[in-house]
């Protein structure tokens, strides 16, 4: 690899789902384009037209959302994060998770694990909500960001 990550997310409503990223979680907005069905069905993303929002994290990486001209089916929803097949949440490192807890409180998220942090390891708390489109996002909080990612002390 040559660049950090970038994830894709189909969306019914981008400009909804890109408000949310950018207020509450810092993304700044990088490109915003119209590709025409004759450019999206040779890539197979669309049988139409669909726009794409380039979303960046403070960190560098980026989020794609992708909004074609024809709605897409909504994905399958179960309670369990792990009720599903396939790419499952995306993770979000945090300094103070009941600080993004509240704040994300107040963009009426979905909270998946209640609305205080859950200690799955000593010195080790998450919380999972669900994105204004039901897309699974976990917030994690370390005691020793060293110890688990020693490649960023």
């Amino acid at each position: 690899m040559v660049a950090p990550l970038e994830v894709g997310i189909c969306c019914r409503d981008l400009d909804r789902l890109a408000e949310f990223y950018t207020r509450f979680l810092g993304c700044e907005r990088v490109t915003d384009l119209e590709v025409p069905a004759e450019k999206a069905r040779p890539s197979a993303l669309s049988d139409g037209a669909y726009r794409v929002l380039r979303l960046q994290t403070p960190w560098g990486e980026r989020l794609k959302l992708l909004q074609p001209a024809a709605p897409p089916e909504a994905a399958a929803r179960t309670p369990w994060v792990l009720g599903g097949q396939g790419i499952v949440y995306l993770t979000f490192i945090v300094e103070d998770l009941r600080a993004t807890i509240a704040r994300l409180s107040e963009a009426g998220a979905d909270f998946l694990t209640g609305d205080a942090p859950v200690e799955v390891r000593p010195q080790t708390f998450l919380a999972f909500l669900r994105d204004p489109e039901g897309n699974v996002l976990e917030f994690v909080e370390y005691g020793s960001l060293s110890d688990y990612r020693s490649d960023l002390a």
